[in-house]
């Protein structure tokens, strides 16, 4: 069966259509195609046209046109348009003129950096020029690494590797620097966060070098859709960027399926778990020989579901190979076996996080499965891409889970189908990620007195501040490096976390293997003594942690339960920044504060019908991340119109809400913020209402809702009013099993006085 004779199954089929809030039919497009660019090297032509190329698409062509021309870009256009075409052509171009010429490749992950390589090889294959690419990573051989230094004309890496591998031992790769032409970084819409003001202070460090060196490269960055690409790469990279955004790539004809579960308890507004409709609906894809992905937010729901649609598929034997789980955290081996699978059409279902999200080539699947909202739009676009990458029709099924951000996506498709009004938000400057890189860019190459780094704030503070403290020595107007330690080591671009822990089975005393690996802030959730953990479906019991040494020991069970841990946060007040009075009494302040988690327990669950079996206690010490917040005080007068049941529902709602706008409006990944409300809060002593960055030292995204908390409870207060629901519901301040009777009224009220009282 293929997608269109699915797509008109279920159409007739009243059960499934029941649950369906929308079915949008995107149409296919059409390619729109310009001639080769006259700034092109000749000799590309007929290459391109061995190829069956005869002509660009209107992006690619404006993109090789303002490269060759020497301009820095910023190329923005859907999932398999094309992007790489769009910097191998013009960067081939420049090397077959002038054999000198060097460029680096940056892809955020490994699997990426070795995938995208591999239509560049066939284009120089078929040139016949001797141009030479290699992938810099952290498995490329000792003895292979001496050859892409000396005559690497394309490096392929990573910015870990660059961080680390490249930038502090610049002395060995002089070649590249002193003839550094063209810096790409794709997939920049990933660089947001922690990892992306890492980023920026990487490129720092490097275009610090290059001048050194006395390069001058060209930035070419790429990015899937969101509200700012100009603004990020411009932050980014601390340059005027142009951007190409005009797509002329075709598209398949694409089924959109909003999916709904049905409410299952009317007067709670409780409705049926995505889990099992995913199951249902991915099982379906799978026994009709429709290949497909599948997309969950957590690893446990992705070890879950694998194994939901592996017993679906067992042969006598047990085998179900057919069906594959992918995630972070599995060896780079097995990710690489199953991308092949994909791309080789023996594995017909795979059940991924966002791993699988970026443009790593697993071949043209026919369907996708979104189980949940995977945070942001870009994110939902790209994942939804990865079906219908060669011109047929796809089907995508959004199923919507019961969480507010959810039902709010669900309940309006219209926004996640128009254009994506989320931004990708950093912060270089911030302190301790300035600080780290500043030392890193110190051991690199000495501070002069006066030098700037990038257009990072006042250089001279921070080089005061490290030769006080003994980092840094001040000679003949130099600042040179004199701690024993190696900067980057220590630092790691993605999170707080200095090192992942190793997974190790146990299951055969005589031969112990790793099988994974798990950063440190995870690892009291996953991995605690007793619990189910899982990997491909497969399930293995906890039998030792050992934190110290940053290892865990599991043996393989089979047992009818996984387990799923409780974690515990407080927060206490380090510092206040800023404080506004504003009128009426509402106050409104930004600072730091000192978040505390805490698993101190463990539930187990039972497969299929997801009952609740007991509970088990987990020791472990406490963690602890400092953080930037902004938060209301609510002033006495309000909170004195309602009782203290009332005043907590009311407050639980707003939370909520705020839950559901400030990703919108922010960083736009419910995972980068956190809202938490307070009755009587350590921090105020007062009812308040809390956002903080969830990322050590803060990103930015509390001073950015600090100065735009107005429309923050303005976008809170539309949606609660425009929800049809009759006392609250997942899409709004919660349901009533959470809020209870009064706490819709009592959010709305909160809201319009706060609003009343608030600064525009």
């Amino acid at each position: 069966m293929n997608v269109d004779q699915l797509a008109d199954v279920l159409r007739k089929d009243p059960e499934f259509m029941e649950n369906v809030v929308r079915w949008e039919e995107l149409p296919a497009r059409e390619a729109r195609y310009a001639d080769f660019p006259s700034q092109l090297d000749a000799r590309l032509i007929p290459v391109l046209e061995k190829r069956g190329i005869h002509s660009l698409y209107t992006h690619q062509a404006h993109a090789v046109r303002e490269i060759l021309d020497g301009h820095d870009v910023v190329v923005v256009t859907p999932t398999a348009s094309g992007k790489t075409m769009c910097y191998n052509l013009p960067i081939l171009s420049a090397i077959l003129r002038n054999p000198d010429t060097r460029a680096l490749y940056l892809f955020p992950t490994k699997a990426l950096s070795s995938d995208q390589v591999n239509e560049l090889y066939d284009l120089i294959q078929l040139s016949g020029a001797d141009i030479k690419t290699y992938t810099y990573d952290g498995d490329t051989p000792g003895a292979a690494r001496k050859a892409v230094r000396q005559a690497g004309h394309i490096v392929v890496t990573n910015p870990d590797m660059l961080h680390s591998g490249i930038l502090p031992h610049h002395t060995k790769w002089v070649k590249l620097f002193e003839n550094l032409r063209y810096i790409v970084i794709d997939e920049i819409h990933t660089y947001r966060g922690v990892f992306g003001s890492n980023l920026a202070n990487v490129l720092r460090r490097l275009i610090r070098l290059c001048d050194f060196y006395g390069s001058h490269p060209q930035f070419i960055l790429c990015s899937a859709t969101i509200a700012n690409p100009k603004e990020l790469a411009e932050t980014l990279t601390g340059r005027p960027i142009e951007l190409i955004d005009d797509n002329g790539a075709p598209m398949g004809k694409r089924h959109f399926v909003f999916y709904n579960p049905p409410v299952i308890n009317q007067q709670l507004g409780i409705r049926k778990g995505a889990m099992g409709e995913v199951r249902n609906i991915s099982g379906m894809l799978l026994k009709n020989g429709i290949q497909a992905i599948t997309f969950a937010r957590s690893r446990l729901v992705v070890e879950v579901l694998t194994r939901y649609l592996k017993d679906m598929v067992r042969d006598p034997l047990g085998n179900a190979g057919r069906v594959r789980g992918y995630r972070g955290g599995y060896l780079p081996t097995t990710r690489h076996e199953i991308e092949r699978g994909l791309r080789e059409g023996k594995v017909d279902a795979v059940v991924s996080t966002n791993a699988l999200e970026l443009g790593i080539d697993i071949g043209a699947l026919d369907a996708c499965v979104l189980c949940g909202y995977p945070g942001t739009i870009a994110s939902a676009w790209q994942q939804a891409g990865r079906a219908g990458r060669r011109k047929a029709s796809s089907i995508v099924f959004f199923v919507a889970n019961s969480s507010a951000l959810d039902q709010y996506i669900v309940a309006h498709p219209d926004y996640f189908l128009k254009r994506s009004p989320e931004n990708a938000l950093l912060n270089p400057d911030n302190i301790y990620i300035l600080l780290n890189h500043f030392k890193c860019a110190a051991y690199e190459l000495p501070f002069e007195d006066g030098d700037a780094f990038g257009n990072a704030p006042s250089p001279d503070m921070l080089m005061e501040y490290l030769t006080d403290s003994n980092i840094l020595r001040h000679v003949g107007g130099r600042y040179h490096w004199m701690a024993d330690d190696f900067p980057a080591s220590s630092l790691s671009l993605r999170s707080a976390a200095e090192e992942n822990f190793a997974i190790i089975d146990i299951t055969d005393p005589a031969h112990h293997r790793v099988i994974g690996e798990m950063d440190r802030f995870t690892v009291p959730m996953l991995l605690h003594e007793n619990a189910i953990y899982m990997h491909e479906g497969m399930q293995y019991q906890v039998e030792k942690l050992d934190f110290d040494a940053c290892k865990a020991f599991i043996r393989q069970v089979d047992v009818g339960y996984y387990t799923d841990a409780d974690l515990n946060i407080s927060l206490s007040l380090l510092d206040i920044e800023e404080e506004v009075d504003q009128p009426g009494g509402l106050s409104r302040a930004l600072g730091e504060i000192k978040v505390s988690a805490l698993v101190t327990m463990f539930k187990k669950i039972r497969f299929d019908t997801h009952e609740n079996l007991g509970f088990g206690h987990v020791r472990l010490p406490e963690t602890d991340m400092h953080t930037t917040a902004m938060w209301w005080k609510l002033p006495d007068d309000l909170c004195s119109r309602f009782d203290n049941d009332q005043l907590k529902n009311g407050m639980l709602g707003v939370a909520n809400l705020l839950r559901i706008v400030a990703p919108l409006y922010l960083m736009c990944s419910p995972q980068d913020v956190c809202v938490v409300y307070q009755v009587k809060s350590p921090i105020t002593d007062k009812p308040t209402l809390i956002i903080y960055d969830n990322y050590p030292g803060g990103v930015g995204l509390a001073q950015k809702a600090y100065s735009m908390q107005r429309l923050l409870l303005e976008k809170c207060l539309e949606i609660v009013t425009g929800c049809t629901c009759s006392q609250g519901c997942p899409s709004c301040v919660g349901p009533i099993g959470e809020v209870g009777l009064d706490g819709k009224e009592t959010a709305i009220r909160i809201l319009r006085d706060m609003l009343l009282r608030s600064d525009h």
